[in-house]
Parts: structure tokens; sequence; C-alpha cells
């Protein structure tokens, strides 16, 4: 919501906002944009009197009190009758397939890599100089803003890339956020279970993806990685536009040989690029393949893919450091890296499902080396986690961690009974106060710590470099 309200503004649009809560970098972001931010939703906010409210799915009809509604603002609005729409409708409507200016939509969508290849298909797009629009749910520190309009008027259907969400879209339309985007290009980057409180079983949100096919024209691409069945029962459903795989199957028509960080390229069999990067991890491998795939739909080649992807430099909150502390007293940077064997690294990443825990894990692992030591600190914030339906799978996911540390409260189930498998290895606190004290007492010099959350974790990176350079 906070980048469609970027792309509103830059419209021309007078846009004004309002959340629960707001944090960096979206807020730094809006502000800068001149757009005000309002705290909670208050009925008294009908006195703006805009042309359209733009709903997101944050908000619902579900009251804590039977008198008191959750929020006010939304029982007021149809109270009164007012016009109001979700976000992706607004977007589809009118930026994406504006009457006088429609693009050619390339959707990312997945359970886990949807912002990352977002952003390197977005900076593969830039260097081929078709000045994309785009629509990231992060912050890609190649553009350092979120959302843009991109290049309209000067090229026929100017390409737009946007990061395509299958969670519901609001509380008055239950499909999927995609299904709105109606793209010419697709990538598909993986399917797990997730979004538990939404979504019954895998099969449901298999049937969510096949509706996005539905929605690519003929003379569309659906790219696909191969080595996910999920998304080939998805394509068994039904498929009526081209289709491309990537991945380390054998029927994959783009496949990656060679370590995750320097890589050939290789296309119906034969090496068509080689891509030399900072990033780490299959995962961050495999979300090359697909951007490069889906890039040369638009015509881009392969080498030019690859080349702009050395200069790619990923997104905040995507094993961004935060800081790093050096020394044995007092000595610290609020950002940067090192090669001291003294120094403890503080990292900040997105992963909230378990998959994306480990894969995040395995690409710090690579880069540190085996001796290193590695700090898991996580937070159990996501709907998913919260309700426990992926509790079993936690500690397979922190198990390359020397440490996994994670707090209780605000959670129904036990996470010293879920990580009981990890042994001496996990340490559960109370509080997130208890927890900072827990990292600081254990970190030692060389140490990595990786704090992983799809929130802003209570500003703990910003308390635990306090905390060691205190130590």
């Amino acid at each position: 919501m906070g980048g469609l309200a970027a792309l509103a503004r830059q419209a021309g649009h007078k846009v004004t906002g309002c959340d629960a809560s707001v944090y960096p970098p979206m807020s730094d972001q809006l502000q800068s944009l001149g757009i005000e931010l309002i705290e909670g939703y208050s009925s008294d906010q009908i006195n703006l009197r805009p042309d359209m409210w733009v709903i997101g799915n944050v908000v619902s009809r579900v009251h804590l009190d039977p008198n008191t509604p959750k929020f006010p603002l939304m029982e007021a609005i149809l109270e009164l009758g007012l016009p109001y729409t979700s976000g992706p409708q607004w977007l589809s409507e009118h930026i994406l397939h504006s009457p006088s200016n429609p693009h050619h939509v390339i959707a990312v969508a997945g359970t886990h890599g949807k912002t990352t290849t977002t952003a390197m298909l977005t900076w593969i797009l830039e260097c081929a100089g078709l000045s994309p629009g785009f629509l990231v749910g992060g912050v890609p520190l190649n553009f350092n803003i979120s959302a843009r309009l991109g290049a309209p008027g000067e090229r026929e259907r100017a390409p737009f890339v946007i990061e395509a969400d299958e969670y519901d879209t609001a509380f008055f339309d239950k499909r999927s956020k995609f299904v709105h985007y109606k793209p010419r290009t697709a990538i598909l980057n993986n399917l797990e279970f997730d979004h538990a409180d939404i979504f019954e079983n895998l099969a449901a949100i298999e049937r969510q993806f096949h509706h996005l096919v539905r929605t690519v024209p003929r003379s569309g691409e659906i790219v696909v990685n191969a080595d996910a069945p999920s998304l080939e029962r998805v394509l068994s459903q039904g498929v009526w536009s081209g289709v491309s795989h990537f991945g380390a199957h054998a029927n994959a028509n783009w496949q990656a040989s060679g370590p995750a960080h320097s890589f050939d390229v290789i296309h119906n069999s034969r090496v068509v690029a080689k891509v030399d990067w900072s990033l780490t991890g299959v995962h961050n491998q495999m979300n090359a393949l697909a951007s490069i795939a889906a890039a040369a739909h638009l015509g881009v080649a392969p080498d030019v893919a690859a080349a702009a992807l050395g200069s790619f430099t990923s997104v905040k909150r995507r094993m961004e450091i935060k800081g790093v502390v050096t020394g044995s007293a007092g000595s610290s940077r609020s950002a940067g890296s090192t090669d001291s064997a003294s120094a403890i690294t503080v990292y900040d990443d997105f992963a909230h499902h378990p998959t994306a825990i480990e894969t995040t894990l395995d690409g710090l692992r690579k880069k540190v080396g085996p001796n290193a030591r590695i700090l898991a600190v996580f937070e159990a914030r996501s709907n998913t986690m919260k309700l426990g339906s992926m509790n079993s799978l936690l500690p397979r996911s922190l198990a390359s961690a020397d440490l996994s540390f994670c707090h209780s409260q605000g959670l129904d189930w036990s996470p010293i009974e879920v990580l009981a498998p990890l042994g001496s290895k996990a340490v559960v606190t109370q509080s997130l106060e208890s927890l900072v004290e827990a990292v600081t007492r254990e970190a030692r010099p060389g140490d990595h710590i990786l704090c992983m959350s799809n929130g802003s974790f209570g500003g703990i990176h910003e308390k635990l470099l306090k905390s060691l350079a205190q130590k």
C-alpha cells in the first residue's frame, strides 16, 4: 500500500494514508514524497473527503468488542456510501491497464523470493534502457524507492514489473491480489503452503495460482520453476500461453552451472551468459535465472541481463548489514562490513517462512564459511507462524545456526517445546528485552547475528548494537 501511495503521488494525485503503525524504510519514503501519514483509523478522517478511499487488506470488519469496531473509519465509509476500492483494483485500472497508457505487466509470484526477483528483473530492464515502472514490496538498493511509474509514453506498452502476492485482496474481495494485475509475462518462482489464516491447504493456493495463469494472454510467457511439483500441478490444470522452465531439473530451458556467486547461464543446453555478482545462496541463483528468462521475453539478451546483475545490490532487509561492533568495549559502526576476527556483525532479513529461514541461513553460511558462528534471532510474526501451522519445520530450518533465539511473547504455542530438538542450541525468552540480553550474553567476537522477521522486530537491531557496544 505504501508503494501504491507513492505511484498515486507520482501520477499527480494528492495522497494521505493511515495505518496502525508505520516504520522505516516505507515511512521515510512516504514522508519524502509529501504523503501525510495518520496514525490509527479514526472516523474523524472522513472529513478529508477524498475522491476515492483505497482500502488495504489489513482492514477488516472484525470487532474486538461488539460495540467498538476495530476500523471505525471503514464503518463510516460504508455507512455514508462513499466510493472505495481495493489497492490492487485501483492499481490495475489507473496504472497498469490505464486506457491512455497500458503497460506490458511482468508479475513475479511465489512463496519466496518475490521481492528480490522483482528487484532483479527491474534492474535488468533498467540497464537495458527500458525505464520500467515497478512496485516492489521492499526498497531495491539500486533505486532506493519501492515504486515508480517508469517511462510512460516513450514506447508502446512500456514495461511495469510488479511483485504479485497471493494473499487476498481486501475484506470485500477474497481473490488473490495478483488476479487483478493481468500480466503478459509471469514468473512463478516457487509454491509452498503459507498464509494459513486464509488458505486451508496447498491445493487452495494452487487454485489461486491457476487463476493467475488464466489471465496471461496467448502471446504471453509464464516462467516456471521446474523444481517445484506444486507449480507443475498448477500448469496441469490448463495453460494458454508460452511456458519456459528454469531450475536444476533436466527439462528446464534455463539452468545454471557453477557456484551461486559466479555461474554460467545455460539456455537450451547452450551457455549464453555468465553472472558474477555479490549475492550468495542457491535461492538467489534461481531468482537470477527467473529474471533472465523473463527479461528474454521482453527482448533483453541473456548476456545483457547477466551483466546488469553484476551491479545488482539487492534489497533493503535482505541480508542487510545493520551494523558492526568491533573491539571489546564500545566501538561500533551503523553499517558496513569488516574482515576483523574481533568484529560482531548484525544483519537484518525479511525471512519469516521456515523455508526462507533455511535458505537465508544457508546463504550466510556460504558467505562467512564453516568456522564462523551464526546466531539466528527470529520472530514468529506472520499470521501463519503465529498460528503455529509450520512449527514442526522450524528446528530443521534453524539447524545450520550455531545458536537460535526467539521470544514467546504474544504466542499461543510454546517455542520451548517446538525448538526442543535443537537442544542447547535454542534459547527462548519471554520478552524482546530479555531476548536482547540473552543474545548479548552469548555473542562472541567474530559472530554473525542474523535477525529475521517480516516486521520491525521492535527495533532489535539497534538495541543489539547498543547492547553489544556496551559489553
